[in-house]
């Protein structure tokens, strides 16, 4: 038996955290067309509950959520709490050595540019997981 597109599948659970509800919106729909059961969240201190109430297999944290940088050290909470989970940041701007050494330093497993398409950004997150996508070429 086949789950059916749209169905969350046991296990997949990921964390959406931004400060943008159509941000959010967006990379629900997607996750959920893949079967994630999703729970979002737009600000730390809800973020850090969630945490404490679930186990994600995949996070994916704005860089800014309500300042410049303040979702890295939340990606490298998540990081420790879930050390097998797919971690991702979403930054506005071209990463550079600085974005680098931040992903880096939080255990964060990919980075992806606010302006991909939330449809193609967890395409490319269920590659890897699947082991059937390499490494995400940032454009």
């Amino acid at each position: 038996m086949t789950a059916r597109k749209g169905a969350a599948q046991p296990g997949r659970t990921a964390l959406v955290v931004h400060h943008d509800l159509e941000a959010i919106s967006a990379l629900q729909r997607a996750l959920t067309e893949n079967g994630y059961l999703t729970i979002v969240a737009r600000d730390l201190p809800t973020a850090l509950l969630a945490i404490t109430q679930h186990y994600f297999n995949v996070g994916i944290v704005s860089s800014r959520l309500a300042e410049g940088g303040d979702g890295w050290p939340l990606a490298g909470v998540l990081h420790l709490v879930f050390p097998k989970a797919f971690i991702s940041v979403l930054t506005p701007e071209e990463p550079d050595v600085p974005t680098f050494r931040s992903a880096i330093n939080n255990g964060v497993t990919e980075i992806y540019q606010e302006s991909k398409e939330a449809g193609e950004i967890v395409r490319a997150i269920t590659a890897r997981l699947s082991g059937s996508g390499p490494p995400e070429v940032l454009q």
